[in-house]
Parts: C-alpha cells; structure tokens; sequence
C-alpha cells in the first residue's frame, strides 16, 4: 500500500488548508480500513487530527473538531483533509496514514505516507 500527500504548500493566516492522501495498493473503501490525518509542528511531537472509515463515517481530534472536514473521492481512491481558519501554529508536516488491523487506534498504524509541509504565513 502506498500513500501520497498533496498540499499547497502556503497558506495564508485565516484561509482554509486543503491537502489530499491518494492512495495506491488498497482500496479507501476496503473493510474495516481507517484513514487518518496526523500532523507534526516544528520541534513538536505527532499529533492526530481525524480520520475517515471504509464506510465514510469520520472521528476528528477534539481540539480541532470545530475547524476540520475530512472527506473522501472513492472514483479517485483519495481521501482530504480540510482545516479552517488557519494561524501559524497549524505549519507542519501533514501525513496521511492507514489503520488496517480491523479497529482504531491512535498510536497503531500500518502504513504512512512520506508527509507534505504545509506553512501558515501571510
């Protein structure tokens, strides 16, 4: 199984972070499969931010839940995460990463993606 990030890059204080995890090797709709969004500040540990199910269902992190959507494009095999109402404190590397073991766990994952590096500044 592979995972690819992609993001813009830049982000601007108060706009919205759109990144998309395209997946290869495993369908995002395979049983029991979790999809999740994990980021990692400069100097910080790994941070959960949500993740979407096989069957579309999402969990999100309580402390971002108020700005973050996670959706997914089965046609593409892609899944996106979206944060709003960004500051700098969300610059980090984003990953996507795969919960195959049947359940979910946040610190259990079976495959990562490489991370993309997303900046907030004006």
């Amino acid at each position: 199984v592979q995972l690819q990030e992609s993001g813009p890059g830049l982000v601007k204080p108060s706009q919205t972070l759109s990144v998309t995890c395209t997946v290869s090797g495993a369908s995002i709709t395979s049983p029991h499969y979790y999809w999740s969004w994990i980021r990692q500040p400069p100097g910080k540990g790994l941070e959960w931010i949500g993740y979407i199910s096989y069957s579309g269902s999402t969990y999100y992190s309580p402390s971002l839940v108020s700005r973050t959507s996670i959706s997914r494009d089965t046609s593409n095999n892609q899944f996106t995460l979206q944060l709003r109402s960004v500051t700098p404190e969300d610059t980090a590397v984003y990953y996507c990463a795969l919960s195959a073991r049947g359940y979910f766990r946040r610190d259990e994952y079976d495959y990562w993606g490489q991370g993309t590096q997303v900046t907030v500044s004006s």
